[in-house]
Formats: structure tokens, sequence, C-alpha cells
């Protein structure tokens, strides 16, 4: 019963509060752009037309002694609804009312089994009703709305476990749980509720299924075989619905070992199902799964109790890596949960039409005066002019394959045995400083094989290098296409340039930053620093920033600026007259120490080389992929994905930010997500139409697509070496490789 920190605003909200917008004098009257043909959008956000206008009082709860779990102390906190009302919202920390109470201390006493829990509510602030906090306590309240609806939590968003679907395609066992994610937040012009449908995957097979496994020939699996599997894994516990991470295997603990329950009693864990949930554990040799929790950057240095968990009782999640192979589960699987506009605006409204209607529910939204339009807001988008590449991307493709005219060396082939070892050695003794290229044919797309392949090629005897599996080879109608996709890989990474777009800007210098954690050092992540350095922003600097849980990332960033102003000064004999960046890989609640920390070290890095901050000019641009926002064009009354092209400056941007969406793909199957870009620091001094059609050309840049993608491509480039490296070489590239694309 030891308390977990205060829970403070949750992370989204406080980005709510950060006004990027209000340095930007050039956007003060208007972050709205006007280039583009106006198209009708909807998009899936519910327009909140009524809430509470009066004032409301915010109480600090405090419990004695302590109690961490979330259900226990609301139910000790609701034994004294004569006190506080049946009108009220609790977090689990404070406690928010329409009415003040007596005392501004009150002290009350409640009993959970035979413990005797003193409970102390102290009048904390006065909330008025356009607070940003009172957004928070909203969305507690509808959270608790979908758990009166029958929903079950499941990490952070609900799911409706009563129409689960098995999904017993193609020897895959898999039960589907459809469910939402919503949120209520404040926009330009209005409050919304955001619901978007989910899906969670979860296996019929548990974790002890996988431990005990008999393959074909009658033999287990050993320890490093069950470990390999298992380590990195999520599991969901159906007895708490609650999801974790397995981090390791205790092969020396059994559900007979015993630990201290709040109370100080030792107890098995056995016994503690058994009494607990009235589950019994059947097998009491297995090991136990450790998961060490999330880490935050304010406990890098505090000691971390693991949670100990019997793998009978936890469920697989997810997709296995065979499972994402076989082409027959994916395609069956998206029928379940792709769902293309009509769909997805079906279920949506099928969700808020249950709200309406279910009678508990309304009861508790009326007693905060809380109404919901139940129809997509609409309002106005544009679609940007595409940005065409064709004539350059022929005149590239001449020039890289043969029978184009490409000037390219019979090539040494060589056969290897398919073993790591085998491929390592013939590349010791074959690669030397002459080598350009090493073109890799792997037997099979082991993850093992390919890793050690690309960290000896990137950070051993650093070679650009390209691996193709031979099945993508076998297939004869499609080998020419396949040679110069290839081909234009080979170009890339060897310097060469496919094609450009133009940009509207005199030398700029474009930089994409992305992070991805390392998948085996959970407290390290990398950042992937890409910067364009030449005028055509066709050529391009790589490099990657190693940081420790809660270190800060603009020292390693401040280095590769310079690094990156430096290789463009010597290949263009001037520096560039401004600096775009476009960082992604930006977490909730992040906002204010970008503007704080991270802004005001690239300026002085750009100050340190210019002299005078004067000389050059600085953008910043924080892009987010990971949104629930949807947007939706209506063709002959239904409902279709928005063209490539489609801004949205409106209805669901921010009063406090200068921001905007871009859908910059087509896709086949399924509802397009949009992109969003906030600029956070601007003076070059874009207008609204001039940074939208800049970051939409750059999404046509990405040298391994000959079409567009969600993002600028400076920014892909950056996921693609930061992943690369996290994944399979978990250690920076050698510096040679710098100016290549090697990752694609």
């Amino acid at each position: 019963m030891s308390l977990k920190g205060k829970r403070g605003l949750g992370a989204i909200f406080q980005d709510q509060v950060v006004n990027t917008r209000q340095y930007l004098d050039h956007v003060r009257d208007s972050t709205t752009g006007t280039q583009g043909r106006v198209v009708k959008l909807f998009t899936n956000h519910f327009r909140v037309t009524s809430r509470p206008e009066l004032i409301t009082y915010k109480y600090n709860i405090d419990y004695m002694p302590e109690v961490e779990d979330g259900k226990v102390r609301t139910e000790l906190l609701c034994q004294h609804k004569q006190i506080i009302g049946e009108c009220h919202i609790f977090d689990g920390n404070s406690l928010l009312l329409p009415h003040r109470l007596r005392n501004q201390k009150t002290e009350l006493v409640s009993r959970w089994d035979s413990q005797i829990v003193k409970i102390t509510i102290e009048f904390c602030s006065e909330l008025r009703p356009t607070a940003v906090d009172c957004l928070r306590y909203y969305n507690i309240l509808f959270r608790k709305i979908l758990r009166m609806m029958d929903l079950t939590q499941v990490g952070r968003n609900y799911y409706n476990e009563n129409e689960a679907t098995e999904f017993f395609n193609h020897n895959t066992n898999l039960e589907i749980w459809p469910g939402y994610v919503t949120s209520i937040l404040e926009y330009e012009t209005s409050i919304t509720l955001c619901a978007d449908v989910n899906h969670k995957l979860l296996r019929m097979q548990t974790a002890y299924d996988l431990i005990t496994h008999v393959d074909s020939k009658s033999r287990r699996k050993d320890a490093a075989e069950i470990t390999k599997e298992l380590v990195g894994q999520i599991v969901f516990t159906k007895y708490n619905n609650r999801t974790y991470r397995v981090d390791a295997i205790n092969w020396e603990e059994t559900p007979r070992s015993t630990f201290k329950k709040s109370g100080g009693e030792e107890i098995s864990f056995v016994d503690y199902y058994k009494e607990q949930y009235d589950l019994l554990v059947t097998d009491l040799t297995q090991p136990l799964l450790v998961s060490k929790g999330k880490w935050k950057k304010s406990q890098q240095d505090t000691p971390h109790e693991p949670i100990m968990l019997v793998p009978q009782l936890c469920n697989l999640t997810g997709l296995t890596d065979k499972m994402r192979k076989n082409y027959r589960v994916m395609r069956d699987l998206a029928m379940h949960t792709r769902l293309d506009p009509e769909k997805r605006h079906h279920e949506l409204q099928r969700f808020m039409n249950i709200v309406q209607r279910h009678s508990t529910a309304q009861r508790e939204l009326q007693l905060w005066d809380l109404r919901f339009d139940p129809n997509f807001l609409s309002f106005s988008g544009r679609i940007l002019k595409e940005s065409t590449a064709t004539d350059s991307l022929l005149d590239s493709l001449r020039t890289v394959t043969p029978t184009m005219g490409i000037s390219m060396r019979e090539a040494q082939k060589i056969e290897v045995a398919g073993t790591v070892e085998s491929y390592i050695n013939i590349l010791e003794s074959q690669v030397n400083g002459n080598t350009q290229m090493v073109l890799c044919v792997l037997s099979s797309d082991r993850k093992d094989l390919y890793d050690r392949i690309k960290k000896y090629l990137c950070v051993e005897r650093p070679v650009p290098s390209q691996c193709v599996v031979a099945r993508t080879l076998d297939k004869s109608q499609t080998l020419m296409t396949i040679a110069t996709k290839i081909a234009q890989q080979m170009n890339c990474k060897m310097g060469g340039a496919l094609w450009k777009v133009e940009t509207g800007l005199q030398n700029p210098m474009v930089i994409g930053i992305d992070c991805f954690h390392d998948i085996v050092n959970r407290r390290k992540s990398i950042a992937g620093f890409v910067s364009s350095i030449d005028p055509e922003l066709t050529q391009w600097f790589s490099q990657c920033v190693f940081q420790e849980a809660g270190q800060e990332l603009v020292n390693g960033l401040r280095a590769c600026l310079k690094a990156a102003l430096n290789l463009w000064n010597q290949s263009n004999q001037f520096l560039p007259q401004s600096v775009i960046v476009y960082r992604d890989g930006v977490g909730d609640g992040q906002l204010q120490a970008l503007m704080e920390h991270e802004v005001p070290q690239i300026q002085s890095s750009l100050k340190s080389v210019y002299g005078d901050e004067s000389k050059v000019r600085l953008t910043v641009v924080v892009v987010k992929k990971r949104i629930n926002t949807r947007f939706f064009a209506e063709y002959r009354g239904r409902f279709q994905n928005p063209p490539p092209g489609t801004v949205i400056d409106v209805g669901v941007t921010k009063s406090q930010w200068y921001d905007f969406f871009i859908v910059s793909q087509s896709v086949k199957d399924g509802t397009v997500t949009p992109t969003h870009y906030n600029v956070i620091h601007d003076t070059v001094h874009f207008t609204p139409d001039g940074i939208q059609c800049l970051t939409y050309r750059l999404c046509h840049m990405y040298y391994n697509l000959s079409g567009v993608i969600r993002v600028p491509a400076p920014c892909h480039y950056a996921h693609k070496l930061a992943y690369l490296v996290g994944q399979s070489i978990h250690e920076a590239p050698h510096y040679s490789l710098a100016r290549r694309l090697f990752y694609l």
C-alpha cells in the first residue's frame, strides 16, 4: 500500500497550456492558409454543446495509511457520499465538486476489510469553467461513462469484451476486442470529444503455453530459447485487466515463493491468487516473469521494485513475427481491424448513439450539464497542388539501371553457407578500402543474421550495403521492378540523388530528428539526426545520439548541428541562409521543455557558428504521427478518405498554437491517418501557405519510395537511422558513412 508519485496534470494537458504562438508576430492574426482547392471535410470530433458554467472546487485527498490501488481509493472515498455528494469527479488524488464543503479540511474514517483508513479532504483551489484542469476532470468523467457502458479498461483505452471476435484462421488463435480511444480537449473554436475505433489483439496462448510448448520432434525449448521469445513481449492479465512488459524470467522462483503484502504478512503467489481472485495455479514449478514497469525521468536513480507474474495467468498480446510474415493472416485480420472511412463513421456514430441512449451514463453527464453533438464536426479544408517528380525520377532511373547506361563493373559473386559466422568470415576476407557496395542475398529474413551483417558493415568495416531476401527474387514477372528498386537504393546509399522538388527557399538546410528506444537496453534511447547539406536537398548528413533515461537530448544535438553546418560549408563554400527543423519523437507533455531547452540550444549552436544570430533564420516544427483525429470527405452521400495534399488549419487546430494537419498519402485500405504539425519557433516568418506547401513537398523527397510518405523525408530518414541502430546495431555507425543514406 505504498503510494505512487502524485498524479499531476496528464502529459497531454500539460501541452495545452503551452503557448507556442505568442512570439510569432507574423501569424498573430491568423494561422490559416489560402492556397489550394477548398473541400468540405468531416472529422471524428463531437462538439461539446453544453458544459458547467459555474465555478467548481478542487480538493486534495490523502490516505493514512497510504493506499496505492486506485479502485480501493475510490471505494474508500465513496463510503462518504452523504458528505461529498453524488455529483463528484475523483482522479485518485484530487476531488472536483460543484459545491464547497462546509470545512476547509475534513477528516473521515473508512473501513477496508478489517483495516481502518483515515481520509483527509483539504480544499485546494477554485476552478473557473475555462480552466485546463476542468478538461482533465471531464476526461476522467467520460472514462467513468465508458465503464458504465460495460467497457473494460486495458492500458489507457477501453474495450468491449462482450463483442470480442475469435480469430482462428490459418492456425492463428486470437481474440480481437473492439474498443475506443477518447479525449476531450479545447480547440480554436470549440471543445470537442475526439473518439476513434481501436482494437486489442489477445492471443489465446499464455506465457505458460509458450514455456511448456513441445515441438513436432517432442523437444522442449531450453531456458535461453524461452527467454529470447518472451523477454520484450507484452502480456495481459485478465484478473486485473492490465498489461505488463516482460523484462526477464526468474527461473529460481515459482508460485510457491512468497512475498510481503501491504500489511507486512508473507503469502505465496499461489495462495494470493486464490484468495484475491479465486484463481487456481496448477503448475507449482513454473518460473515467474519479471516486469520492471516504466522508468520515469525523475526515477532513474530510484531503486525499482519489480513486479512478479505467474506465466499461467498471463495472456500473450499482439502478433508474432511469424504471423506478421503470413500474408493470409494479415489480410484476413485487416478485415476486422482496418476500417474504411464509411465503416469507421458508422462505428463511431453507433458509439455516440449508445452514449446518448444509456440512461445511467446520461444521468451522470446531466449532473455536470455535459452534452455532446452526436454528429461529426464539419469544416473546410484545402487540397494543395501535388508536387511532381516524374521527369527527374525518369532521368535518374536511366542512370541507375544497367540497360539505361549505368557504369557498373562486374561484381564479385561469392557463395555463403548461410550461417552468421560464414557471412562475417567472407566479409572480413573480401571487403577492403576499394569496396563501394556490398549486396547480400539472404536465404531467409532471420533477424540475427541481418543484425550482425549490418553491425559489421556499419560499425566495424563501414561500407554501404543492401540486403535482399532470396524469395523476393523468385517471381520472374516482377524481377525487373525489384531490380530497379534495388538499383535505386544502392544509388542512394552511395550518395546519388533520384529526384528533387522546388522548395521556394534560397539555400535552406532542412533537418529531421526522431527518437527510438533501444530494444536491448531499455533505459537508452537513440535520436536520429539527418540534415540536408546542399541547397537542392539531395545530399544528406546522418548521425545518431545515444541518451540515458532522463538525460536531455540537447547536448548531442548541438554537436550534430555544428558538424552538419561545417559539412555544408565545406561542400558549398557558404553557410545556409535558413535552418528548418522537423522534430519528431516528441512525447505528450514535452512541448514546454522543447521550447525552454532545445530551441535555445539550437539557437546557441547557430550563433557559435555564424557569430551573429541575425545571419541565419530558424524554424522549428513539431511533428506528431500518433494521433486519433481522422478526416473524411463526402462523395455521393458516402464517407471516403480526403485526397493527398489535403491541409486542415481550422476547426480542430488550437488558438495558442501555429498548427495544421496534412493528409499526404493515399491509402487503399482503411482510413488514412493525417500528420499534425506545430510550428513552435519561426524567424523565417513562414506564411501558413508557405510552411504547409514546404512540408507537403518534403513528403515527396523520400528516396526509398517514388510516391509520397506521411512525414517530411528528413524525419523518416531520421526514423530509419534510429530504428536500425536501436533494433540491430546498438552502437553508433562509423562516421565515414555519415554522408550516405546507408540505412535505407
